[in-house]
C-alpha cells in the first residue's frame, strides 16, 4: 500500500502547475485587452470621488490626449499622495447658498456672478482686457429714420470711430442731425432708436456695419428705455441723456453741460430752453445771466408750494439727463404699458432729495426745440382725424393713468405701514 503523504507530494505540484497557468494566461489576456482599448475614457470610469475629486477629466485628456490612461491615474496618485501639496474640494453633499446674491443668483459663488453688462462692443479674437482702448464714460440716447440717411453718415464721418451706435426711431433733419453728432465726444456712447422699421440700408456705411441696430415700428423712445437701457445695462455710464430727436445744439456742448451739472450737484437736469421756440413751462425757460437755475415762478395758482413741480423739482421728458443712481430709480418709475411718458416729469422729484436743490436746468448750455411733427403723425388716421390727433389724446389719457396709479400706490404703501398719509402733491 502507498503512503497518503506520497499521494499528497505528487498531488502538490501538479496544483502548482495549474495556477501559473492560469496566471500567465490571465496576464496574457489582460495585455492583448490593453492593446487594443489604449485610450478608455476616464469620464466614463465610475471611480470614487475620494479618488478623484473636483478635476475636469475630459479636460485633462483633451490636452494630453498623448498620455495613457493609466499614466494619468498613475501621475494623479502621486500627487495625491504627496505630503506637500494640499488638495481641497467640496464635498459631494455641500451646498451654496448666498442669499446677498442677486435673485436667482444665490446658488452661485459670489465671485462668479457678473450683476451688471454694458453696451461696449467686444472682439471676436485676442485677450478681453485689450479689447477696449477707451471706456465711454456717457451715455446720449437720440433717433434716426432712412429719410435722413445720408445726412446722418456725412454727420457720423465727423465724429470719431470709436463712438458706438444703437439704431431705432424718428426722423432727423440735416442740420439738426449733423448739429447733435459733433457735440459729442468719443466720451459719448451714442444710441440712436429707429422706429421706421429700416436698417439693412444703413449698411452701405462701414461704420454701420460696425453697429448695433435695434428696430421696432412705431415706439416711443420710453418704450425702448424700458426695455433696452436696464441700469443694470447703463450702470457704466456716470450719466445718461435721454433725448427727443427734434432738437437744436448748435448753442450746445455735451462736456461742458456735464462740468455744470457736477458743480452744482444736479441729478436730473435738461439745458436750457431757448424761449420763443416751444415754450411750455417757465421752469425750463433759459436764463441768459446765470449758470443754472433750480426755481421759478409760474402762472397763479399752479404752484401750491414753491419746492414742487412746476416751479421746482422739475424738467421736461424733452431732453432729460440723469445721473446713474437717479436713473436707477426713474427706470423703475416709467410703466410698461405707458409709452409716451406724460406725468413722469412731475414725479421725477421722487427719485432725489432734496429735489427742489437737486434737479435744475442749466442755462449756460442751451437748446432749441424746433417741434418737428414725427412719431406722431405715425399715428392711425380715422373717422376724419389725422394721426396726430390720436397720439395726442393718447398722451393725455396716459398722463391721466399715471396720475392715479402714483396716487393709488402712495395710498397703498402708507396704508400698510399704519401711517396717514400725506395730501397729495400729484399734478
Amino acid at each position: 500500500m502507498g503512503s497518503p503523504t506520497r499521494v499528497g507530494n505528487i498531488r502538490k505540484p501538479k496544483e502548482k502547475m495549474r495556477f501559473v497557468a492560469t496566471a500567465f494566461v490571465a496576464i496574457l489576456f489582460g495585455f492583448f485587452l490593453g492593446v487594443s482599448f489604449p485610450t478608455i475614457s476616464l469620464t466614463k470610469m465610475n471611480l470614487p470621488s475620494s479618488l478623484l475629486p473636483s478635476i475636469d477629466l475630459s479636460y485633462i485628456e483633451d490636452k494630453y490626449s498623448g498620455f495613457s490612461t493609466q499614466a494619468l491615474v498613475n501621475a494623479w496618485s502621486s500627487l495625491k499622495s504627496n505630503r506637500d501639496i494640499s488638495v481641497k474640494y467640496i464635498p459631494n453633499d455641500a451646498k451654496i447658498w448666498v442669499p446677498t446674491n442677486p435673485p436667482g443668483a444665490e446658488r452661485l459663488p459670489p465671485g462668479i456672478v457678473e450683476s451688471e453688462s454694458d453696451l461696449y462692443l467686444r472682439r471676436l479674437w485676442g485677450l478681453p482686457s485689450e479689447d477696449l482702448t477707451i471706456k465711454p464714460k456717457y451715455l446720449v440716447t437720440f433717433t434716426v429714420g432712412l429719410a435722413q440717411k445720408q445726412n446722418i453718415n456725412a454727420a457720423v464721418k465727423k465724429v470719431t470711430s470709436l463712438l458706438k451706435f444703437i439704431c431705432s426711431s424718428c426722423f432727423l433733419f440735416l442740420s439738426l442731425a449733423k448739429s447733435m453728432l459733433v457735440q459729442f465726444s468719443e466720451n459719448f456712447t451714442i444710441v440712436l432708436f429707429h422706429y421706421d422699421g429700416r436698417t439693412s440700408e444703413w449698411d452701405e456705411f462701414e461704420w454701420s456695419k460696425r453697429a448695433i441696430h435695434v428696430s421696432i415700428r412705431k415706439q416711443t423712445k420710453w418704450w425702448y428705455a424700458k426695455r433696452f437701457l436696464h441700469p443694470d445695462i447703463v450702470a457704466s455710464y456716470e450719466y445718461i441723456f435721454i433725448w427727443d430727436e427734434d432738437l437744436g445744439v448748435e448753442h450746445f456742448n455735451a462736456e461742458e453741460y456735464i462740468k455744470l451739472v457736477r458743480k452744482h450737484g444736479l441729478e436730473i437736469s435738461q439745458p436750457g430752453l431757448e424761449p420763443n421756440n416751444g415754450l411750455t413751462w417757465q421752469m425750463t425757460k433759459r436764463r441768459g445771466h446765470s449758470e443754472v437755475h433750480m426755481q421759478t415762478e409760474e402762472k397763479p395758482g399752479w404752484c401750491n408750494d414753491p419746492h414742487l413741480p412746476p416751479c421746482a423739482a422739475f424738467v421736461e421728458i424733452m431732453a432729460p439727463v440723469f445721473s446713474r443712481d437717479a436713473w436707477r430709480c426713474v427706470w423703475h418709475m416709467i410703466q410698461n404699458d405707458l409709452v409716451h411718458g406724460w406725468g413722469l416729469d412731475f414725479a421725477l422729484r421722487r427719485c432725489v432729495e432734496p429735489a427742489h436743490e437737486k434737479i435744475g436746468v442749466v442755462d449756460a448750455q442751451w437748446i432749441v426745440h424746433q417741434g418737428v411733427p414725427s412719431l406722431g403723425n405715425q399715428g392711425q388716421a380715422g373717422s376724419g382725424r389725422a394721426p396726430w390727433e390720436g397720439v395726442r389724446e393718447r398722451c393725455r389719457r396716459e398722463w391721466t393713468m399715471f396720475q392715479a396709479r402714483m396716487v393709488g400706490a402712495e395710498r397703498a404703501y402708507f396704508e400698510e405701514m399704519g401711517i396717514d398719509p400725506p395730501n397729495s402733491t400729484a399734478r
